[in-house]
């Protein structure tokens, strides 16, 4: 592949089939380039004439072929386990990452006839703890919104408004067009560029109706006539100048900007949405989620509700005097 200099086959090959034919975005396709380099270092430096005190970041791949991989079974990637976590002091989240990686490429070559058995077939699972998703309460939210202000603020105030309202990713809204919004519906492309839509609530509307008489002013000048959102230079605003927005409004709050980001956002969407009763498989159409197990993260519950839910116990007012 011509994006990766160094890409030897068959890893070349399944890079190009999770692109093409599983319709994996680019971005996706360099997450599982960047894991499985990292795993034929490994190989390097076990088969290969490697020391382990080399500079594994800097371990040449290319010559990593067929014979390497032939030499894999569950012992060697087990082993690989443990030197993600003893030598490259990768947290659990990062090595599960790796795995699912591996896996995906060992299954690729299995099912392509490239080997003659799955050496992955019988790997366990990461276990991971549950973490509950970080999201700004309601108040925090009407705080951001309130506390929008500056040259751009009816801008600034549209684009979190969207975040809050459609729960959308940081890439869906820098990609919106003019085009994209018909009335109250508004269409976006998720990840594997799967069309959704998104149907605006009365805030969205109105934020929008609102920045567009600003927008409109900046089409003759504007590089890119379509886009939504403009940057100051009348471009189609970027992602880090969405998250600078972002994060200019949450110090205000007095929140960690690094914790509370773009994505947060959209977490805080879906997490208002079902303490309001929006039913699960319903948030997962709106989110674009392929598998409900994802949206499943948003059903926690709050303190507040865990607090009403303990003192409507009926036996919660039961006393006994001293």
């Amino acid at each position: 592949m011509k994006r990766y200099f160094d890409v030897p086959e068959p890893l070349g090959s399944f890079l190009m089939y999770i692109e093409n034919i599983q319709g994996k975005s680019q971005k996706t396709a360099q997450s599982y380039y960047y894991d499985l380099r990292a795993f034929y270092r490994f190989l390097k430096m076990k088969f290969g004439n490697i020391s382990a005190t080399d500079d594994f970041d800097n371990i040449e791949i290319s010559d990593v072929d067929l014979s390497y991989l032939k030499k894999i079974d569950l012992n060697i990637i087990y082993e690989y386990m443990n030197f993600l976590n003893r030598e490259r002091s990768n947290g659990p989240s990062s090595r599960a990452r790796k795995i699912a990686s591996i896996r995906s490429f060992f299954k690729y070559l299995h099912k392509s006839g490239i080997i003659d058995k799955n050496p992955t077939a019988e790997l366990e699972t990461i276990k991971l703890r549950k973490k509950l998703p970080t999201y700004f309460t309601l108040e925090d939210s009407l705080d951001l919104l309130s506390g929008i202000e500056g040259k751009n603020a009816i801008r600034d105030y549209c684009i979190i408004t969207l975040f809050l309202n459609c729960g959308m990713r940081l890439a869906e809204l820098v990609s919106i067009n003019i085009t994209d919004i018909r009335g109250e519906m508004l269409t976006v492309v998720g990840k594997g560029n799967k069309e959704r839509t998104i149907y605006l609530n009365q805030a969205c509307i109105h934020a929008i109706d609102n920045y567009m008489a600003v927008r409109n002013t900046l089409t003759a000048t504007a590089s890119d006539k379509n886009a939504l959102f403009l940057s100051s230079r009348h471009q189609r605003i970027s992602r880090r100048t969405v998250q600078h927005i972002v994060e200019l409004n949450v110090k205000k709050l007095g929140l960690d900007p690094h914790k509370y980001t773009t994505h947060k956002l959209r977490h805080t969407a879906a997490t208002l949405m079902y303490q309001a009763g929006v039913d699960i498989r319903a948030l997962q159409e709106i989110l674009g989620h392929e598998q409900l197990s994802t949206t499943e993260i948003y059903t926690h519950l709050s303190n507040e509700q865990l607090k009403n839910a303990v003192a409507s116990n009926p036996l919660s007012s039961v006393k006994k005097d001293k």
